[in-house]
C-alpha cells in the first residue's frame, strides 16, 4: 500500500493529516482494491499489506468481497525495534501515535496474529495456513 499511496506526490498528505490525508488513504484502497480485483479475474492470488483502520477494513471488505483480513500485531518495543532495522519515514510522535491507535481501535479482521517472536519466514507461514484453511 505504500507503493500506492506515494503515487500522490504534489499534494500528498500523510491519512493522520486531516480530511485530506483520510480522502487519500481511501484513494488509496480503492486504487489497491482496483489492482487486486484486476489480478484476482487474471488468475493471480493477491496480498495486500497495509495499516488497517476500521475504516479501511471496511472498505476492503467492501470492494473485495470474500477477502481475508489477517491482522497482524506487535508491541510497541519490539516494532521500534524492526522499525530501526529499515529507513523510517516517521517522526517518533506519528510512529507512536499509531501504534497506540492500532491497539485502542483495532479494525474489524478474520484473524488477529501477535507477530512479537515470528520473523518474517514464519510470519508469511502462518499467515498463508490461515489462508489455505479458508478455502
Amino acid at each position: 500500500m505504500d507503493d500506492v499511496r506515494q503515487l500522490v506526490v504534489a499534494g500528498a498528505a500523510a491519512p493522520w493529516e486531516g480530511e485530506e490525508g483520510r480522502k487519500q488513504q481511501r484513494l488509496g484502497v480503492m486504487n489497491a482494491c482496483s489492482l487486486a480485483r484486476n489480478f484476482l479475474a487474471a488468475g493471480v492470488e493477491v496480498v495486500v499489506a497495509d495499516m488497517l483502520t476500521p475504516e479501511t477494513s471496511g472498505l476492503y471488505r467492501q470492494e473485495l468481497p470474500g477477502c481475508l483480513i489477517v491482522h497482524m500485531t506487535v508491541e510497541l518495543a519490539e516494532a521500534r525495534r524492526r522499525a530501526a532495522t529499515r529507513k523510517v519515514w516517521l517522526t517518533d510522535q506519528e510512529f507512536r501515535m499509531l501504534h497506540a491507535a492500532d491497539t485502542t481501535n483495532p479494525p474489524d479482521a478474520d484473524h488477529r496474529i501477535q507477530v512479537d517472536t515470528l520473523d518474517l519466514q514464519h510470519q508469511t507461514e502462518k499467515v498463508a495456513s490461515l489462508w489455505v484453511a479458508r478455502r
